[in-house]
């Protein structure tokens, strides 16, 4: 007879995506987890198959309750006009807010892309999933603000706030205030006058 499960599933997937997300992967101790969790190691493994498992729940989290909220009003149809410039403002705040985990932590995914873990085939195509999604919402974002605009220009346009955004996530641990830099880089990119 299997064990009954004492614990909210949700509340556990939250702490443990606080443990990867500041850790890695790989530094994210399974004492460590069981500390943020309450969980024992045996509870874990029998909960989520591995560390592992417990990490793609996080990921899946981290997607659903921090990456997706944020591009929603990008996502909207019709866009706002300044849907892009809001999401960018708001990421820009986030990022240089004392104690906010994307100041001190930048993006799940994107330090998971630098890491060892990023070796794993279905670790790459989350990231890789990631960042296209990442690029349709600003690109949604970017046709709104700039209706008038060639669609090439505009194409190259949301690449450059992507790759900004890539930029300012993958910076902020070490170099914050470039990491803001870019950000602003992007919102001068869509402060040209609109066509």
């Amino acid at each position: 007879m299997g064990r009954t499960q004492t614990f909210e599933t949700a509340r556990v997937v939250r702490a443990a995506l606080g443990v990867f997300w500041r850790s890695g992967y790989e530094a994210a101790s399974v004492p460590a987890l069981e500390a943020a969790t309450g969980l024992n190691r045996s509870s874990i493994y029998h909960s989520f198959g591995s560390k592992r498992g417990l990490f793609d729940a996080a990921v899946q989290a981290y997607l659903d309750d921090v990456v997706r909220p944020r591009l929603r009003p990008l996502l909207a149809d019709p866009v706002a006009p300044g849907a892009v410039v809001d999401y960018l403002t708001g990421l820009r705040a986030a990022l240089v807010r004392p104690g906010e985990i994307q100041a001190d932590s930048g993006c799940l995914l994107v330090n998971a892309s630098g890491a060892p873990i990023s070796r794993d085939d279905a670790v790459r195509q989350t990231v890789a999933d990631y960042r296209a999604e990442l690029r349709a919402a600003l690109g949604r974002g970017v046709d709104a603000r700039f209706p008038g605009r060639a669609e090439s220009e505009r194409d190259r346009l949301a690449d450059l706030c992507t790759s900004l955004v890539v930029s300012a996530f993958a910076l902020v641990r070490v170099d914050p205030h470039s990491a803001v830099g870019s950000l602003d880089s992007a919102l001068m990119l869509l402060e040209r006058p609109r066509s």
